[in-house]
This record gives C-alpha cells, structure tokens and sequence, in this order.
C-alpha cells in the first residue's frame, strides 16, 4: 500500500455466521465455568503519554473514545498483555488463549484444566475452561495451513484460531469446500466451525504514481516499520511489494536502497536497506497530527485495540479479531497473519500497524474499504525480525542500536516471570512488582508504572 513516508533524512514509519453441515459446531463444548475478577486498577501504560493526536483522533472515530478513554483503554491492555504473557508461561500446556474485551480491557484467560481457575483469578483475570488447548488448535491449524502449501483450497479464503470459541474457524463460501479442505489435511471435524463467508481478499499494493516508496517503477508501497541490521539502516514492509534485488525509491524519487530478503506467499514480510541519505528512526508517520514512537513490539490480545497508518487512508482503528489466521489470496496462501475490523485501501499495504506504543505488524491485505467498512490483514512484525536478523527502532533503541545498551545494574532481568509483591533493584533504585508479568524488552521498571511501584 502506498504511503507518503516523512522523510526529513529520516525513515519515519507510514504507513454472519451460518452453520454449515456437520461441521458447524457452536460455543463451547462443555459447560464454561468462569471466575469473576477482582476490580482492576486503572495503570498508565509506557508509552501512552507519547500517542499522536492522529491516532487518538482516529480513536475517537472509530472506537468512540475521547482521549482520556483512549489512553486509558490502551493502559489496560498493556497490563494484560503482560499478565496473559506470564500466565501462558506457568499454565504450560493447559493454556487455551486469552483476549480482552471492553474499553477496560477485562482479561479472560482460557485453560483445559479447572484447578488453575484460582491461580488465574489471582493474577487479575476471569478463567474460563475450554475443552482444547491452544497447543491442539494451533497444530490443528497448521495441518491447514501444510494442505494449503499443496494447494490453495478453492472456495476457503481464511481460516484462523478463535479463542472466544476454542476452535478453528474455516470460512467457505459452500460447505463442500470446507469439507474438502478439512479431509486433504486430516483435521477432525470436532475442532471446527465453519463459517459461511463471501470474502475474496487481495493484497492492497497499488500500481498507480503516489507519494510513497516505489519499486523500480513497477508500483508503490507504505513503509512498515525503520530497522536495522548491524549498522545497516532500512525497513521492513510487506513481502508481496518486491522481490530481492528490487532498488527503491523514496517518496520524492530520489535513490533510497533495494529489497535485501521478501517472503510472499506463505508469508507477508520483506525489508529495504537504504542508502546513507535516509535514518532509521523509532517513528510512525503521524500526517501532521504528531509522529507516533515506537517504544516495543509486544504482541496484542485478541479484542485490543489496534490502528493504522497508511498513505492513501490515514489513521483508522479497530480491533484485533483473530490472530494466528490464514488468508488466500490471488496469488497463493499465506499463513500467521492476524486479522482486525480496521479498514483499509489500495496504497496503504506494507504500512504499519500499532497498539498504543507497540509495533504489531505491517499491512498485507483485505477486503472492503474505508467507505463501508472491510477486512484487513497484517503480518505480525515479530516474525520478520526474526527472519532477517533485524532490530526494529524503538525509542530505546538509540541513534546506533548496533551499539550495546547501558546497563545501569540490579536485579531487574528481561525474560524473567515475576510475581506480585517482588522486589528488585534497577540501578540505585527498587522497585515492588504491583502484578505478575513476564518482563519484556524495554520493560523496565522506570518505565512501566503499570507494572512497578518504585520503594
């Protein structure tokens, strides 16, 4: 998709259900006892302070929120992405998924065994026991997803894992279809809901002139977000937008760099490593309403709230209805892309998509448009940094993230699972852990109130 990247010698980041056959099977098996949760204290989330006025405005439009609501709703979600991160930890294989739902972001944390319903209260979330864990949904799916690699099933546009529902919902247009798939790639029919669907995705790529990054005059794209590797600046974009060797240009058509890695289908990812005109920096291009930082890249939870930047729409928000899905395109399937109700159009692939502070992913494609609403895509970012060996740009990154980070010293270490009530030390100072989480990059205590109270 396009995008009109702000360049300033800098890369600023632009960017009803029907059962069907035998195979529709509705709600939960079983009976679903829940736990209520205890009342949830409003956090400040790192980063909410940093939120362009564009994207609170698109807040405002799409989800109703006045900034205040706004902020506030993406507070809660940080919190529970972090108690979710930690309790798929300790659960182990009796994890079922977890999502939030309302403007407070209340956490629900599935599980296949009933005795973790108190260990999840405690954290700060309802329980609710499903009969499959994510573990057996998530193979399931993939057994989907290696059928496609055979063939693209005509007639099955997506499939994902649905965690409100703990199956794999396959959408048809005919149950035969479904049926078909579900045979060729062994999955029983008990794991799954079919979903009569319509939908006919494509790829937003938009060959027309545009004030974007282009592609040996073949076409235009949005950047997705600035990284680097070693000391090479550049940016990751979709993968459908060039193949390796490809040279771009920048929005003002002066030499940028070329395609260095693109993966597409399968999956939806690719990167650029720019000349020296162009620097990387930790931004979203705000469209005059303020650049967004990017301060992480952790992984929002069904239900969050999730925006996008892109060229030829703006800032238009929604929310993340199914992670882990697979979507069929023209060109083949591709698979682990997640899917939201923000709109979007022709020119805005590639660009990028963020949750409050965090990058979450860059445009892939959809279906509908941003007059009367649609489907859209992303490809997670995670997966593509890891792929190409790259270090997104964050706000702690610094100018030269090939240079080690200072380490002020304590006790405080990324990766680490704490518990309510732990005390560590970061630097001179110590902090009370005020909720069990699984410390992420850039989580530290300074900077994360939500998660820590300075003693």
């Amino acid at each position: 998709m396009e995008s009109s990247t702000l360049r300033r010698r800098a890369l600023a980041a632009c960017t009803a259900t029907v059962a069907v056959g035998a195979l529709a099977l509705a709600g939960l098996s079983g009976s679903a006892s829940a736990d209520p949760a205890p009342q949830l204290r409003t956090p400040t989330a790192a980063g909410t302070g940093q939120l362009s006025p564009g994207l609170l405005e698109a807040m405002k439009r799409d989800l109703g929120l006045n900034e205040a609501e706004a902020r506030s709703r993406i507070g809660h979600e940080t919190r529970a992405a972090a108690i979710a991160s930690a309790l798929k930890h300790t659960l182990g294989a009796d994890f079922a998924g977890a999502r939030v739902s309302g403007d407070d972001a209340a956490l629900t944390v599935a599980t296949t065994d009933a005795a973790h319903a108190e260990e999840i209260r405690l954290a700060g979330a309802r329980s609710v026991v499903v009969a499959h864990s994510q573990a057996e949904l998530d193979s399931a799916k993939g057994a989907l997803d290696r059928a496609a690699q055979r063939g693209a099933p005509a007639g099955v546009p997506v499939w994902y894992v649905d965690v409100a529902s703990n199956r794999v919902v396959v959408e048809a247009a005919r149950a035969k279809a479904a049926e078909a798939f579900l045979a060729e790639a062994g999955v029983p029919a008990e794991l799954v809901t079919v979903r009569r669907s319509a939908e006919r995705p494509r790829t937003f790529a938009d060959l027309r002139g545009g004030d974007a990054y282009y592609m040996n005059g073949l076409g235009r794209c949005s950047i997705g977000f600035p990284v680097k590797r070693g000391t090479q600046g550049g940016f990751v974009s979709a993968g459908h937008c060039g193949t390796p060797g490809v040279t771009t240009n920048g929005y003002d058509q002066q030499a940028q760099g070329s395609f260095q890695g693109s993966t597409f289908p399968g999956r939806d990812y690719s990167w650029v490593a720019t000349n020296t005109n162009w620097t990387p920096r930790a931004l979203v291009n705000g469209y005059g309403n303020g650049d967004i930082t990017v301060t992480g890249s952790t992984e929002a939870l069904e239900g969050s709230s999730v925006c996008r930047s892109g060229s030829t729409t703006g800032w238009h928000c929604g929310t993340v209805q199914q992670r882990n899905s697979s979507v069929t395109y023209q060109e083949g399937t591709v698979s682990g892309v997640t899917r939201t109700n923000v709109c979007a159009e022709p020119g805005d692939s590639g660009g990028s998509f963020i949750s409050g502070s965090q990058a979450q992913g860059v445009t892939s494609g959809g279906s509908g448009n941003c007059s009367q609403g649609g489907t859209t895509y992303f490809q997670p970012v995670n997966p593509a940094l890891q792929a190409y060996g790259l270090t997104l740009m964050t706000s702690g990154t610094g100018p030269d993230p090939s240079e080690p980070p200072t380490n002020p010293g304590g006790t405080w270490k990324e990766g680490t699972t704490y518990a309510a009530g732990d005390v560590v030390t970061y630097g001179s100072d110590s902090y009370r852990c005020l909720q069990a989480h699984l410390a992420q990059p850039g989580w530290t205590p300074p900077n994360v109130p939500a998660l820590w109270a300075r003693v």
